[in-house]
Parts: structure tokens; C-alpha cells; sequence
């Protein structure tokens, strides 16, 4: 069964609940101010319980800190180019809260609701999150119906997105969990081992806006196809790294959009933890923290004390015919959105 309880009031007097959901020793908190991890504590190689996301012991800090920790993204997560989207030759004009550009669903995105729960399944042991954004919300068209699954069995944390608009409307949404498998208060996360099954990531402008170019990782910091050190080539000059201050960038995974199957892999050697990645979305977001600067649950989080692995379709797709053709994201009125991914924990 999943063990509800009271987490604390928004600044608007909203109540916030915290579900626990236990897997044998491991036992994950989501929230359901913006569906958020709140908590992954997994058993590592000595069986000692380590919290391996990133976030806050209370809502203000929530509320008031930027940075999407742990939280649900959308309706259209990352970056569109000046919020520009055209839908059947009308514009919509998207809120713009990043370098002039919308980015994870604009001034009020899916992260800052505070979504209706029920518990389903023979035990109780599925948590089910729902909400509406209305038509307008964010400058988006149609009413837009929407259900998150959150299950942690056998050590997966699985995720299904569900949505149905009444109008023509992109859908892209994501979870932003920050990882850290030595522990969220651990330091930073450069000794971690990183494999990602992609061949091409999306170059971006200074604005971290993807045009519509790729680029092969051959030959370079941006290819994980064999593991490597999150921090081994971080202070490469090539300029896309220069230019993302880090790694901020999405990769195009090796499979065709709606294929389930697993996309990427991290281990710590530390506390031998290893987390795999597995989703039906045709993209990849990697994430190295290169912004966190803010007191967390049990330490202040520096810069790459956590890293993000966000499935989605690629980032400003609505704007680029080229990347839509490898997964659109813009859905019909009343067509079905699903995806799944899914972050599965081992000991090696």
C-alpha cells in the first residue's frame, strides 16, 4: 500500500501530500505539487539506503527555488524557439521565461500544479496523478486531460504519461529528476560512469536552441556509446560543451520513436549503484546541474551535483519538420498521448 501523508501547504494555502511508495528495502516519496520525486532511497552495495535525487524537505523551498528538481514537465518540456507555434496556420504566441525562449511549460508549467491522486491496483500500490490545463493555459490551444502512473517495483520506477486535448496541441512531457547515486548530498557527480545509446545529438545556438542541424558524437566529448566519466571530458573546448557551460543536450537515441527499450545506463562506483534508462520517446536530455546553486535537503547543491536524463521528443520539433520526422510531437484533437519510461536500480 502507499502511505499518504501531509508534506505542507503552498503559499496560497494549498495542501501538498507525500506518497510513499516501498519496493522491499527501496522506498520512493512522490509529491503531488508537480508530481515530484521527492525522495529514491535505494539500497546500495553494503545494503545502506542512499536518497539518490535531489531536492527539499519543504514547500517553500519548492516554491521558491528554480531548477524543476524532481519535478513532472509540461506541457511541452524544454526549449521552443521565442515560444513560437503554429498550429494549422494560427500562431500562438508562448510564454517566454528563458533567454526570450519558452522552456518546460513557461511561467506556470506542469511542475507548480498540484495534481488529484487516487491509488489503483490489486494493493493499492499505483499512484495516479490527474489534472487539466485549460485551453489558453500558457498561450497553449485546447483543454488538455492528463494522467502520470508513478509504479517502483523489482527496483523500476515506472512513469506513464497519459493526455487528450480538445484541440490540436503539442504534448512533450518529462520528468527532471536530478540523479545522484553516491547520495544527493554527496558532492558532485563527475566519477559517474555514463553510457547513452545515441549516434547524434541537436548542435544549439547561444540561446540553447536547436535549429535543425545534427551532429555525429564521433570523436567527441559527447560520445557516451562506451562508458565514460560524466567529468572526463566536461572541460573539453569543443564549443558546443563551451557553449552549454557543461553538458545541456539532447541526444537522438538509436531507436525509432514509440520502440520501448532501454536508452541509457549510470553507475557509481562508490556505492556501486547502477541505474538504467528505458523509455519509448525518441530523445534524451542530459543534464550535468551546471546551474545548481541552492540549499537542498541535507547540503547546499553545487554546481554538478546532480545530472538529468529527461525523455522527450526533440526540443523545438514544432519549430523543425527535420526533427518532428523522428517523432512528433504535436497531437491531434482528442488523439491519445502515452509514453513510458522507466529508471531501473541494481547493485553491481
Amino acid at each position: 500500500m502507499i502511505h499518504a501523508s501531509l508534506f505542507g501547504k503552498t503559499s496560497d494555502g494549498r495542501d501538498v501530500h507525500a506518497f510513499k511508495i516501498k519496493d522491499g528495502a527501496n522506498e520512493a516519496t512522490i509529491l503531488s505539487y508537480g508530481g515530484i520525486i521527492q525522495s529514491l532511497k535505494i539500497a546500495d552495495k553494503e545494503g545502506k539506503l542512499v536518497d539518490v535525487v535531489l531536492g527539499y524537505d519543504d514547500m517553500a523551498s519548492y516554491e521558491k527555488n528554480g531548477g524543476y528538481l524532481g519535478a513532472l514537465i509540461g506541457r511541452c518540456g524544454n526549449r521552443i524557439d521565442k515560444g513560437h507555434l503554429v498550429v494549422d496556420g494560427t500562431e500562438y504566441k508562448l510564454y517566454c521565461n528563458d533567454r526570450g525562449n519558452h522552456l518546460h511549460g513557461g511561467r506556470e508549467g506542469f511542475d507548480k500544479k498540484v495534481w488529484n491522486y487516487v491509488f489503483e491496483g490489486g494493493d493499492g500500490n499505483i499512484l495516479n496523478l490527474s489534472t487539466v490545463s485549460p485551453d489558453g493555459e500558457e498561450n497553449y490551444p485546447g483543454n488538455l486531460r492528463l494522467q502520470v502512473r508513478y509504479t517502483f517495483v523489482n527496483g523500476e520506477l515506472r512513469i506513464e504519461y497519459g493526455a487528450m486535448s480538445s484541440k490540436k496541441t503539442p504534448i512533450n512531457l518529462t520528468n527532471h529528476a536530478y540523479f545522484n547515486l553516491d547520495g544527493e548530498g554527496s558532492g558532485n557527480v563527475l566519477d559517474t560512469f555514463l553510457t547513452i545509446a545515441a549516434d547524434r545529438i541537436t548542435p544549439t545556438d547561444d540561446a540553447l536552441i536547436p535549429r535543425g542541424e545534427f551532429r555525429d558524437v564521433e570523436g567527441t566529448p559527447f560520445d557516451f556509446r562506451k562508458p565514460h566519466r560524466i567529468g572526463e571530458r566536461i572541460g573539453s573546448d569543443d564549443e558546443d560543451i563551451a557553449r552549454q557551460n557543461g553538458y545541456d543536450v539532447n541526444y537522438v537515441l538509436n531507436k525509432a520513436a514509440g520502440v520501448y527499450g532501454k536508452v541509457a545506463e549510470a553507475e557509481s562506483e562508490r556505492s556501486g549503484i547502477c541505474m538504467e534508462v528505458y523509455t519509448d520517446m525518441p530523445a534524451l536530455q542530459l543534464y550535468t546541474g551546471n546551474g545548481l546553486s541552492q540549499k537542498g535537503k541535507s547540503a547546499f547543491y553545487n554546481r554538478n551535483y546532480g545530472f538529468c536524463m529527461e525523455t522527450q521528443y526533440i526540443p523545438n520539433s514544432v519549430n523543425v519538420p527535420a526533427y518532428a520526422a523522428l517523432g512528433d510531437c504535436m497531437f491531434e484533437k482528442n488523439k491519445i498521448y502515452h509514453s513510458v519510461t522507466a529508471y531501473k536500480f541494481s547493485v553491481k
